[in-house]
């Protein structure tokens, strides 16, 4: 078992495979499929970008109805820019794989990760399709997971149990995104499998409530990709008592889940393109909300300030810079900023230079918090982000090659 994947990494009732398909030109795993041995309950989140790739704008209508058995995704060609053949081609995909698990292909939903522009290798896929389905089997959730990977350095995988409404209930998901994250939904690809029973809307409920505090905490780069995809999957294998909104048993789901998440965020963002240090951003004392999180995107996705934490430079002039043009009214003779406990700037002047030394101690550490208080209110704003370094160049300055 590979050694990011968790122990008994399975979900009662879910099959799942992951193959080398020759998507990519590396022949490592590029096709993978999940599928639920019984109906299931769907519920999805995806990208804010107005430019949608076609497995996206596919997946989003399906997910109208609530229902889904089985999601197909691939790496190696994001489907994207493709205009109608990429949806006509989705739309093959789906019928074929659909016929082969004795499904609708209304029940399949798509997700794909890539070069940006290329259609699919449609002939090379389904060709591969008979491989794919044959090679389902509870212990193919791992497989899966490997073959979502595009510069991702290891796959991301969770699993947690509890007891909801009288019976165990298991949530697992897989993620892949190493670059072009800044989601404000989901970070490329995750899918999650449950078996809990639980009522469409109460999934689509507790889905949208964990990603305001997971995926949408987390930045690499500030780009959003076209193709964000989340989706869920819960096929009432547990045989609990079915959980409503508004329930004990949904606010222990939603925890449950909602941890699952945040555990996959935080493996995402730290598997980013050339990361070497993952950085908590903390805006305190904010006069809204609004005001709280135009500042710690600002900070987050600011180039000089990211490329300070990879030179381990406690360089706070570079985040009261980024305060200052996040255009939110603050005032900058108020502003506070910490790394860790140690006290940098006060009152957005210097704090001296005895604090040079313990700042540089925070900053070589592989993770660390930045916490400005601006003085001004009670809100408060956290994002996950981090630094740039050589690395993260040379991946993006030869990604089609």
């Amino acid at each position: 078992m590979n050694e990011h994947i968790p122990p008994d990494f399975q979900v009662p009732g879910f099959l799942a495979a992951g193959i080398a398909a020759g998507i990519k030109k590396t022949q490592v795993k590029d096709f993978a499929l999940l599928f639920s041995e019984d109906p299931a309950t769907a519920a999805g989140v995806f990208t804010a970008n107005r430019v949608k790739a076609a497995p996206v704008l596919l997946s989003r209508e399906r997910l109208k109805s609530g229902k889904a058995r089985a999601i197909l995704a691939n790496s190696g060609c994001a489907n994207a820019c493709t205009g109608k053949k990429g949806i006509a081609d989705g739309q093959t995909l789906s019928r074929r794989v659909a016929s082969s698990l004795k499904i609708a292909p209304g029940e399949v939903l798509l997700a794909s990760t890539g070069v940006i522009g290329k259609p699919l290798p449609l002939e090379i896929m389904e060709g591969c399709l008979p491989a794919l389905v044959s090679s389902l089997s509870p212990q193919g959730l791992a497989d899966a997971a490997q073959a979502i990977m595009t510069t991702d350095t290891k796959p991301k995988a969770v699993i947690s149990r509890d007891r909801v409404n009288g019976e165990e209930v298991t949530v697992a998901g897989i993620a892949k995104g190493a670059g072009m994250i800044s989601p404000r939904m989901a970070t490329l690809l995750v899918f999650v499998l449950t078996d809990a029973d639980i009522s469409a809307g109460a999934l689509r409920k507790a889905l949208n409530e964990g990603v305001q505090g997971s995926f949408n905490r987390i930045t690499v780069d500030g780009d959003m990709s076209t193709n964000d995809t989340l989706l869920v999957l819960a096929n009432g294998r547990a045989k609990n008592r079915r959980i409503l909104p508004g329930t004990p048993g949904f606010k222990k789901f939603s925890a449950l889940l909602s941890g699952v998440l945040l555990s996959l965020a935080r493996k995402t963002v730290a598997d980013g393109e050339g990361v070497t240090k993952v950085v908590r951003i903390v805006v305190e004392g904010a006069r809204t909300g609004t005001d709280a999180e135009k500042v710690v995107r600002a900070v987050a996705n600011s180039p000089l300030v990211k490329t300070a934490f990879f030179g381990e430079d406690a360089n706070w002039g570079r985040i009261l810079c980024a305060v200052g043009y996040s255009g939110a009214p603050v005032d900058p003779d108020k502003v506070d900023i910490f790394f860790d406990q140690v006290q940098v700037a006060r009152k957005g002047q210097a704090v001296g230079t005895e604090t040079e030394e313990p700042a540089t101690a925070v900053m070589k550490k592989g993770e660390y918090t930045v916490r400005i208080r601006l003085n001004q209110g009670k809100k408060m704003a956290y994002l996950f982000t981090t630094d740039f370094s050589f690395d993260y160049v040379k991946i993006n300055a030869s990604y089609r090659s």
